[in-house]
């Protein structure tokens, strides 16, 4: 876990369909469900499916007097490896940041491959696996937002659960909801580094 702060900037860099706008969404509501204080919003261009795309979380225990891009990120969610090479995804990355990169490679073998600092802390998780053996499909999104979870560990995660409950039983049924609650939980168990 980074050190519990009363602020967090998450940005999730993603590409347009993967879910990154759905992630952030689903993590300020379980924050504002516990009485914290959040906003979450995407940023997109002329996005067609496929295209780089961000999103973004602030969640605080204060009330949030601002309002736009979060530039110095706390927590930065690469649900794409691919990204690292479309766009800076360490951008404005302080000191005390730390990554989570949906990869099967490990958090030593990331840092070398993309020259991460050493003052940076770099999670994985295989959220890809995660999604395909569930899903037959690559949404990766919800196993990456259990192990942002897990990292930034200020969150309820049974109010993310209800959170994706909410979100997802008109749509997906309960089997569907299961299969979600299931990717949170693994995405939570199976992220490492630090």
């Amino acid at each position: 876990m980074v050190g519990v702060k009363e602020f967090y900037d998450i940005r999730i860099h993603g590409r347009a369909g993967q879910g990154a706008k759905t992630a952030a969404q689903l993590l300020a509501e379980a924050a504002i469900d516990i009485g914290m204080y959040a906003q979450s919003f995407p940023e997109f261009g002329a996005e067609r499916t496929g295209a780089p795309m961000k999103a973004y979380s602030r969640i605080s225990k204060d009330k949030i007097s601002v309002h736009y891009q979060i530039t110095k990120p706390d927590v930065v969610v690469v649900m794409d490896e691919s990204l690292f090479h479309a766009e800076n995804v360490l951008e404005g990355i302080k000191e005390d940041s730390c990554i989570i990169v949906n990869t099967s490679d490990s958090p030593d073998t990331v840092r070398k491959k993309y020259n991460i600092p050493s003052n940076v802390k770099v999670y994985t998780v295989n959220a890809t696996k995660i999604a395909l053996d569930l899903f037959g499909k690559n949404f990766a999104n919800i196993p990456l937002l259990g192990a942002t979870v897990k990292i930034v560990g200020i969150i309820d995660p049974e109010k993310v659960k209800e959170s994706i409950r909410k979100k997802f039983i008109k749509k997906l049924g309960e089997e569907g909801v299961n299969k979600n609650l299931l990717a949170f939980d693994k995405g939570m168990s199976e992220i490492i580094g630090g």
